[in-house]
């Protein structure tokens, strides 16, 4: 099943996100997925397909300032989570979805979260993989670089970063071929290295973290966490102790799976986000 490719304009912001539309007529509510950092909507590419065959609408956006959306000067767009949770929700009025499930992935990842508890009315169902969860979540020192001044400068200028990441993260290689996807944007314009800069800076990890510990202590909605347990960045325990005072939390571990495990465990994610996408109509 093929991925499309669309660009929309949302006040001053463009927007590029992928979509695969379901198979058939279905009353799935459709499922927006969210990436971690350095990385955009291209890393969904293997679990989105089977979303749209089982009949449900996948959504994937590049983050403001990630893949080919635009990358607004940091005088324009904040770049904090509170400016990500904004930009989200005007992206998803804008495509008209009422009701969705969220699927959120990597550091970046929890201002989908954020989103979740700021519009809770919206997101029925939450689909959690390797995402900074409690206080206890540090910024890897490798991510915590690009933030430096100077060399952050410099660092983010490196399109191999993203392949240090990714697979440094993942634990496993990526294809050449999957990778010069993924360092595209940064080999295009300076303006991403520069967005990932200022994110990094601006990430607020630590009132996040508080904001989604103590927020989703009172969510009464299904979550399935799905964790890559060779994570080098987030321990499972971080999960565990998320899960521990939520009954409908469900925990997955994937034993040799790390920090970005749609990219080699896809199938083994599909076997529980299938059947857990199906329970919200």
């Amino acid at each position: 099943m093929s991925i499309a490719e669309h660009q929309i304009n949302v006040g001053s912001l463009e927007w590029f996100y992928r979509e695969v539309a379901p198979i058939g007529m279905s009353d799935l509510l459709p499922v927006v997925l969210l990436h971690g950092l350095p990385s955009h909507s291209y890393g969904w590419r293997h679990v989105m397909p089977a979303l749209g065959s089982q009949g449900t609408r996948a959504i994937a956006p590049d983050l403001i300032g990630f893949g080919s959306s635009a990358k607004p000067q940091a005088r324009d767009f904040k770049y904090t989570p509170d400016a990500f949770v904004q930009a989200l929700t005007e992206f998803i009025q804008a495509l008209e979805i009422d009701r969705f499930c969220l699927v959120v992935q990597g550091f970046l990842g929890s201002v989908g979260l954020q989103y979740a508890l700021r519009h809770s009315d919206r997101v029925e169902n939450i689909a959690i993989l390797n995402t900074p969860l409690t206080t206890a979540a540090k910024l890897p020192w490798q991510m915590q670089q690009w933030g430096l001044p100077f060399a952050g400068d410099m660092a983010t200028q490196d399109p191999l970063l993203v392949d240090r990441t990714l697979e440094g993260g993942s634990r496993y290689q990526i294809s050449d071929a999957d990778l010069d996807v993924f360092r595209k944007p940064f080999l295009k314009s300076s303006k991403a290295g520069r967005s990932l800069m200022t994110t990094v800076r601006n990430l607020k990890m630590s009132p996040s973290m508080t904001e989604i510990a103590d927020g989703f202590q009172d969510w009464k909605k299904p979550l399935l966490i799905v964790w890559g347990v060779n994570d080098p960045w987030l321990p499972v325990e971080i999960a565990q102790k998320f899960a521990s005072n939520l009954p409908q939390a469900e925990i997955v571990k994937l034993e040799k799976a790390g920090h970005y495990p749609q990219e080699h465990f896809a199938e083994d994610i599909l076997q529980d986000l299938l059947p857990f996408v199906r329970r919200a109509s």
